[in-house]
């Protein structure tokens, strides 16, 4: 430390602190001392004079510790002179580097006397002034915040300067740590809010498909009847017209009326195409049921080739041609894959978000033209899978878009880190994607990319999980 230290020193005792002060000047540090009262502080008021700092020269030493000791002897005038004279507390606090505290003052006594003063300026650090007989009082100071505790009578201006030191930076660790827990706990509460969100939706999703299944299944199940029927109504039609009755001049003015012809050959047509079209919505039912897979109770077999079809069903509008940009092309390229140990839900929204923010990316690609790796300007995603080894299997979904630079690569699966506009990206759906991978899954995942190269994400995933022991 070769710069001015600041330390308010509150003692109520004169002898302690002229001791402090001699002690620093025998170990070759060059205190500034001021005492503080009531009377300075009323003075300082009046003068509208914000401390002491004001009235002593400070003389610049360049090869030793300089150290300016502003002494009180009462808890009540470091409180005022801490933020208790209209002065803000971070103001106050940013004047000083520690405080040392006795915790035996006129005007308190014991712990009550480190709780008021942390109370008052919770950031700055303080190293507890004991007598001998009190260093179980200055370990239960340790234990309430305190940093550190010095005993009266052998304090050294070496021990006192690396006294001060620690605390210091154990007081900046600590308040590291703490802003780390706070981030920490609101990136759970965002991700317990989007897993309830994402719960919520999945079983939306699964209800609507089952109130959809029921009528649709009757609607389906009944065409085949129908089917039938028309069939057997058209056949007695052919019937009656080999006769000699269709030949009265009502019946054939009917007949050119409805052009029978015509209804005979449309009709089987309609039926069909009923029937493909229920057929259809029973298939989305599924896919809409599979997707909501969201049961994170117990890990099932999953089929990887099942999760990533039905996720391309639910974003198949964002594939079709826009204005400005031509269909998506999805390329498939996939390996025989095994079931999978996992979550099912988990996974497809991993692959949910990274086919989103291909999308996103291919789509501003579309408006701004070909790339190298897009050199036709036809954007297309390839996914591609396969079997690794013996117990892992890997997806890849690469996109022809624009690429992503390194310095935004690095910070691709950190939380709240996006490059969208406001209101249009969290931040955190491939943190979560990394997530569920990695920590839920036991896997891996990795963005391979480079500026005009497009982005190929990679998962990885263990076919069996590794029984905890």
């Amino acid at each position: 430390m070769k710069r001015l230290l600041r330390v308010l020193l509150v003692e109520d005792s004169l002898d302690d602190a002229e001791l402090l002060v001699i002690e620093l000047e025998n170990s070759g540090y060059h205190p500034i001392y001021k005492r503080v009262d009531r009377s300075t502080l009323l003075a300082a008021a009046t003068d509208n004079l914000t401390g002491s700092e004001c009235e002593v020269e400070v003389k610049t030493y360049t090869n030793t510790e300089q150290w300016f000791l502003t002494h009180v002897q009462s808890l009540d005038v470091a409180i005022q002179y801490l933020g208790g004279d209209g002065v803000s507390r971070t103001e106050k606090s940013d004047r000083y580097d520690v405080v040392l505290l006795d915790l035996s003052l006129p005007d308190s006594l014991g712990l009550d006397t480190l709780t008021k003063l942390q109370h008052l300026v919770p950031d700055l650090p303080v190293v507890v002034l004991t007598g001998v007989d009190n260093r179980s009082l200055a370990l239960e100071a340790m234990a309430v915040g305190a940093q550190d505790y010095l005993v009266k009578g052998k304090i050294s201006g070496e021990l006192l300067e690396r006294a001060i030191r620690y605390a210091i930076e154990r007081k900046k660790a600590e308040a590291h740590l703490r802003k780390a827990l706070e981030q920490e706990r609101e990136l759970n509460q965002l991700k317990l809010i989007h897993s309830e969100k994402m719960a919520t939706l999945g079983q939306l999703v699964a209800s609507v498909a089952h109130d959809i299944n029921n009528p649709v299944n009757f609607i389906f199940a009944n065409l085949i009847h129908v089917d039938h029927y028309t069939r057997d109504i058209l056949a007695l039609i052919d019937l009656y017209q080999q006769g000699s009755i269709h030949n009265a001049p009502a019946i054939q003015d009917k007949i050119e009326e409805i052009d029978l012809d015509f209804l005979k050959e449309d009709l089987p047509k309609i039926i069909s195409s009923m029937k493909i079209g229920s057929e259809r919505i029973c298939e989305l039912v599924l896919t809409l049921r599979n997707f909501s897979r969201l049961d994170a109770a117990q890990m099932q077999p999953v089929n990887i080739h099942e999760g990533i079809d039905s996720t391309l069903l639910i974003l198949q509008d964002r594939l079709k041609e826009k204005l400005g940009r031509p269909a998506i092309q999805i390329i498939k390229k996939y390996g025989n894959l095994p079931l999978v140990e996992g979550y099912a839900g988990q996974l497809n929204q991993v692959f949910m978000n990274i086919l989103s923010n291909a999308i996103d990316v291919l789509s501003q690609t579309g408006l701004q033209g070909a790339t190298k790796a897009n050199k036709n300007n036809s954007p297309t995603i390839t996914i591609r899978t396969q079997v690794l080894d013996s117990n892992r299997v890997e997806i890849s979904i690469k996109d022809n878009g624009q690429g992503i630079p390194e310095s935004v690569k690095e910070k691709l699966f950190e939380p709240f880190f996006t490059t969208k506009e406001v209101g249009n990206g969290t931040g955190l759906g491939l943190s979560i994607s990394y997530q569920i991978v990695v920590e839920k899954h036991g896997g891996q995942l990795q963005c391979i990319s480079a500026l005009e190269q497009g982005a190929e994400f990679i998962v990885v995933i263990p076919i069996r999980q590794k029984i905890q022991s």
